[in-house]
């Protein structure tokens, strides 16, 4: 051929690399992410209106009546001061939805067109089975939650697009219910989980393992930067599924395992304070990162503390202090006699029971083969923190872990946590990695 033909054929390889879009020339799928504060004055009556509904505890259950179509409903999380949300599509042709990007939790859920009581549906997109060509009828009741809020509604199949990657025959719930306050403010339509496949609900396949196994990336790794200068119109950072951007940050990410396969849970070693120990996590502590929350969250002498050293006022779940405090010991006495997980809310006044299940389902979301049948009993905050801390308390118990370590509830570390670092979720190697956010 010769050195110039050899030339040639270079340099058409160079300018067809160029030519090409970046996520394909680089193996990368990007997903721009857009930041939003939420008014504080909506915050705070947001959070006056929760703390009426919770009753006050007693020596018993504590459950407020509530009406017969609430029954399957549970609780969703609070975004409080800030939401990162980017853009999806659902079905042929696309109909577009803003989510948020979840690792606390791993199902699809936006609104249905056929969510006619609640007034959220009717101020976000909703999702039009009719209007698309690769929609397959599904059925399923399905009922989730993830802190404050709700969505019920039942499982479809359709084409997800990411991106430029069309996921097909993803599994994703038409939320048909979405009472009270959480979704009227919200300027995301649904949620897309990034967590793993042993907490979704109804067994459903995640879209990220859909990815992964339909070969639409070459690498099994999804990476977050989150910008926290940007104003609410402003870039507000990114996702790519498939790899990093070196341009996100700086230097090496330091690697810690996944401990436990559901959140994307890994051992903490150590708290510091001011260059000190806390003295409260010295032995180790777990904690997650979770892209869905803008807390920083754990236990209350810690975060007291870091308040303390920053000035800054401290918030701390009256709930969780409530539970520690009250029934921390009572849950590990029961464990420890191997009573059944799910009835142990119950036996210590904070759930109701039907004889299956607890009315709330915890972070054991729920999903029933039939519809679910309301007791007519209003789903109490108190019950699904329990249910939360007895799934952690077990877990602990199985690392045999002592029960002064136990009665820590696990931390959470979230947007304000992220922000500052670049954070690679890598599930090839059940692995998180951080470094500094460039």
């Amino acid at each position: 051929m010769g050195t110039r033909g050899l030339a040639v054929l270079l340099l058409a390889a160079v300018l067809l690399q160029a030519l090409l879009p970046a996520s394909e020339a680089e193996g990368l799928v990007r997903i721009a992410l857009k930041k939003r504060a939420i008014d504080r004055n909506s915050r705070v009556a947001k959070s006056l209106s929760d703390r009426e509904e919770v009753p006050l505890l007693g020596g018993g259950a504590a459950n407020t009546l509530r009406s017969e179509e609430e029954g399957d409903i549970v609780s969703l999380k609070n975004y409080m001061n800030a939401q990162y949300f980017g853009e999806i599509g659902v079905g042929t042709p696309p109909q577009k939805f803003t989510v948020i990007f979840d690792t606390g939790s791993s199902n699809l859920w936006v609104p249905s067109a056929k969510c006619y009581f609640s007034i959220a549906c009717y101020l976000h997109a909703r999702y039009k089975a009719g209007a698309s060509s690769t929609y397959k009828k599904n059925g399923k009741p399905a009922a989730i939650q993830y802190g404050t809020g709700s969505i019920a509604g039942y499982f479809s199949e359709d084409s997800v697009t990411v991106g430029d990657l069309v996921v097909k025959d993803q599994e994703f719930i038409e939320a048909t219910k979405e009472p009270g306050v959480t979704f009227l403010v919200a300027k995301f339509d649904g949620i897309l989980g990034l967590g793993f496949k042993e907490i979704s609900v109804g067994k459903a396949v995640p879209v990220w393992y859909n990815m992964v196994e339909q070969g639409l990336i070459s690498d099994p790794v999804f990476s977050f930067w989150l910008n926290r200068h940007a104003d609410d119109e402003g870039e507000g950072g990114e996702i790519i599924f498939g790899g990093m951007d070196p341009k996100h940050y700086v230097g090496e990410h330091t690697y810690v395992p996944v401990t436990q396969k559901g959140y994307w849970q890994f051992d903490m070693g150590d708290v510091l304070v001011g260059g000190k120990s806390t003295g409260f996590c010295a032995g180790g502590c777990a904690a997650i990162a979770d892209s869905g929350t803008s807390l920083l969250a754990g236990p209350t002498a810690i975060i007291t503390e870091i308040n303390e050293k920053i000035g800054a006022a401290g918030v701390v779940s009256q709930e969780c202090k409530t539970i520690v405090s009250q029934y921390g010991q009572q849950i590990l006495d029961l464990l420890l006699a191997e009573t059944q997980p799910k009835k142990i809310c119950s036996q210590v006044g904070l759930c109701t029971f039907d004889g299956t299940r607890g009315v709330s389902a915890g972070i054991r979301s729920v999903v029933d083969d039939e519809p679910v049948k309301s007791n007519g009993l209003r789903t109490d905050p108190m019950c699904s923190a329990c249910e939360m801390a007895v799934v952690w308390m077990q877990n602990q118990l199985a690392q045999n872990k002592t029960q002064d370590l136990i009665l820590d509830y696990v931390n959470q570390l979230g947007d304000v946590f992220m922000g500052p670092y670049h954070t690679v979720f890598d599930y090839g190697k059940l692995r998180v990695g951080f470094a500094k956010a460039a």
